[in-house]
């Protein structure tokens, strides 16, 4: 029974990995769609995102059923309770995902963004495709030091939302109104991305410590690495 036990919790992590893998895949795949006006790309991206709704279904109900069965302590119930707020980032990044592919549809057949953003939308979605890779080997080796480093990766996507409101407020941005809002919405989805994929950083360093990442000093490191 208690083989079947962590069979379980280790089951729940692996779900949570292929979320994270999932919604990094669909940010990239998003990016690309709204930097080329792929719409058959951006269609695939909407749909995909169902399939990280019915892993979070599956990863709550086997959760609640652990916590109704077993009534784990300790270090087992953090694990439960934790892997439930990490899967409510998850599906939110991947709604993020979504809000970016739909932009590139509701604009089709033209581009949402205009030619002189396109190095910085390219950045910001490869950044943001990259710290959710970091943040999916984080929860399979629980790596604490690697956990805090996803904060201060962040502030390069800080870096770029502030550029790409910067160029927004230029006297010289002559691309309108509509466009303009179109931009501030990209720059809000990947900044928001980043941010779940750094909260669920910091819930793996609660998983392992019993401590709050906030809390603790984050080592230096360079995204580039993940």
């Amino acid at each position: 029974m208690r083989d079947a036990y962590h069979e379980e919790l280790d089951s729940i992590g692996d779900g949570l990995v292929d979320m994270a893998r999932l919604v990094g895949s669909a940010i990239g795949r998003a990016t690309t769609a709204i930097l080329d006006a792929d719409l058959k790309l951006a269609e695939s991206v909407i749909a995909a995102d169902g399939k990280v709704d019915d892993l979070q279904r599956d990863l709550e109900g086997r959760a609640i059923a652990l916590l109704a069965r077993q009534q784990p302590v300790a270090t087992d119930l953090r694990i439960v309770v934790t892997s439930l707020r990490m899967s409510a980032d998850l599906e939110r990044s991947g709604d993020l995902a979504q809000h970016v592919a739909k932009l590139a549809r509701l604009r089709f057949p033209d581009s949402a963004v205009p030619h002189d953003l396109h190095a910085t939308i390219l950045e910001m979605g490869q950044l943001a495709q990259r710290l959710m890779a970091k943040a999916a080997e984080v929860i399979i080796t629980k790596d604490v030091d690697l956990a805090l480093q996803l904060e201060h990766d962040d502030d390069a996507m800080d870096t770029l939302h502030r550029a790409l409101f910067q160029h927004l407020m230029d006297d010289r941005w002559k691309h309108g109104i509509e466009t303009a809002v179109d931009v501030t919405l990209l720059g809000r989805y990947y900044e928001r991305f980043a941010d779940h994929a750094v909260s669920v950083a910091k819930r793996v360093v609660y998983l392992v410590t019993g401590e709050h990442a906030d809390e603790m000093s984050p080592p230096q490191g360079d995204v580039e690495g993940a």
